[in-house]
């Protein structure tokens, strides 16, 4: 079995009592476009829910149904009823995602996330949860790093985009050290493929889409802070 993590931390100008608004939003958002894409999202279960060490929560299970986004030559192999299983559990601002695949039970994506209103600097955060696990650090910056050229939009690009709400944005280098308000999303991210001999280069991979992927997401959640953001903790915007 093979088994190794990445600790994202990407930083973004909130504070994390704002954020949960914002986090709310772009996962309602988010499933709206992939429903609108037409992969289909079927929610299996959202209920609250109470965990003994970290409080009250939300679980949430979520079926996404990809086979039509598969090329022809994967369909050929690939199950016709091929999905991924998104498990939640939202105990803000500490969450836990799970993910798996209908056709690959030796495969698994385990993300735990902790926000907090600084740059950074906590080097310990996740010093419990993987004492024994090989760890690597990586760093985000929403505003410096390139993400694909596919996409790009200058309206969600933070070195352009600016809030007409909060007055925050475009984004300067050095930023971090200069920007107020500031938080820290630190993202525990464990890929396990029990495959001998791919174990390390699917991982590879998989670590390297999930980087995008939270790259994307922040840069996102950043330049849509004025469809969500509103003084009274309600969720704005579609």
């Amino acid at each position: 079995m093979s088994e190794n993590c990445l600790i994202f931390t990407s930083h973004r100008g909130e504070r994390v009592t704002e954020y949960r608004i914002g986090q709310l939003y772009m996962i309602s958002k988010h499933s709206h476009e992939q429903s609108d894409r037409g992969e289909g999202v079927e929610v299996v279960q959202n209920e609250p829910y109470e965990d003994p060490n970290h409080g009250n929560g939300q679980l949430t299970e979520k079926r996404v149904y990809l086979n039509s986004k598969l090329p022809s030559w994967a369909r050929a192999v690939v199950p016709k009823i091929f999905y991924v299983t998104e498990k939640a559990w939202n105990y803000y601002p500490y969450t836990i995602t799970a993910l798996q695949c209908s056709f690959l039970p030796k495969f698994s994506i385990h993300i735990e996330t902790k926000y907090e209103d600084n740059k950074g600097s906590n080097d310990s955060i996740f010093d419990k949860e993987a004492k024994d696990l090989e760890r690597e650090v990586c760093f985000i910056d929403i505003a410096s790093d390139e993400i694909p050229e596919r996409y790009y939009k200058e309206s969600e690009d933070p070195k352009y985009f600016k809030s007409q709400k909060t007055g925050r944005g475009q984004l300067k280098e050095g930023w971090r050290e200069t920007h107020q308000p500031i938080m820290c999303s630190y993202k525990l991210v464990t890929v396990k493929f029990e495959v001998w001999g791919l174990q390390t280069r699917v991982e590879q991979f998989v670590h390297k889409v999930v980087r995008d992927i939270l790259l994307i997401g922040h840069r996102q959640a950043f330049a849509w802070v004025d469809e969500w953001y509103a003084s009274g903790n309600t969720i704005v915007g579609t």
